[in-house]
């Protein structure tokens, strides 16, 4: 299927490594002019070189999401590279493992600006310029957390809850603009960091050390799904893409899980 995306300029943020540089890889296979964003300039190098190196065209910028200078920045640069923005991809976040008696209010507020308050910030700096051109993709990076919250991760769940929630706002905002705004929740992605979480538990479990093995094992006994596997960062790069494309203009206010279903 053609998606017509060629010479379309995308943002995403958070796209260092994982689910965020899984997005920007597929979007760049794709024809789109990636900008990627994250705080490690070194992989930020990585996975703009790597792009790149397979033909697409990438550019990147460090910045902080939660500081509204940063994000000036990360705008202005973004602009001053493409002229126009249009795929914004708010996929930057935190996923803090604290209970309801280890998080502080103060923890709270934190993760609120990080995984909240920073898609907001993203969104009221490009939203103006995708009004202008009367087209845009706004495509915000939940988790079914969001709509199935662990009682183990309970204000992570609370801002992926928002993050939906936002999407379904913003899309009523933007009735009739050509701007579409929706929502992609993963289940569990087998991300590296995620392979490293559960490698280095599968020693104390006896799981083994081939990642099929161990994979085989959770999916079993902690996270099963229909599939019987884990996503992959790429598989989620493919559903953004699609979403991000001219042929999916009828589809705003919606939320997308991705997870081999696990809350079917």
């Amino acid at each position: 299927m053609e998606l017509n995306l060629k010479g379309k300029k995308a943002l995403v943020t958070g796209s260092s490594s994982g689910i965020g540089e899984g997005i920007a890889k597929c979007l760049a296979r794709e024809g789109v002019h990636v900008m990627v964003q994250g705080r490690k300039k070194q992989e930020l190098q990585r996975v703009v070189h790597e792009i790149t190196a397979n033909g697409g065209v990438a550019h990147f910028i460090e910045g902080d999401l939660t500081r509204d200078e940063d994000v000036q920045r990360i705008a202005e640069r973004t602009l001053q590279a493409f002229q126009r923005l249009d795929i914004l991809v708010n996929n930057a976040g935190a996923f803090p493992k604290r209970g309801w008696l280890q998080g502080s209010p103060q923890d709270w507020l934190d993760l609120f600006n990080v995984n909240v308050v920073a898609m907001v910030r993203m969104i009221q700096l490009f939203l103006p310029q995708m009004k202008i051109h009367g087209w845009g993709r706004i495509i915000q990076i939940a988790s079914v957390a969001g709509i199935s919250p662990s009682p183990s991760l309970p204000e992570y769940g609370a801002t992926k809850a928002a993050n939906i929630n936002m999407t379904i706002s913003l899309a009523k905002d933007l009735a009739g603009s050509g701007i579409t705004v929706n929502t992609v929740s993963p289940g569990p992605i087998a991300t590296a960091g995620t392979r490293a979480l559960f490698e280095e538990m599968a020693v104390e479990k006896n799981w083994g050390k081939e990642w099929k093995e161990i994979e085989k094992k959770v999916t079993q006994e902690m996270l099963p799904n229909l599939v019987g596997r884990f996503g992959t960062p790429e598989e989620v790069g493919n559903l953004v893409a699609f979403l991000a494309s001219p042929i999916a203009d009828f589809i705003t206010g919606a939320n997308y899980r991705i997870d081999g279903g696990r809350q079917a």
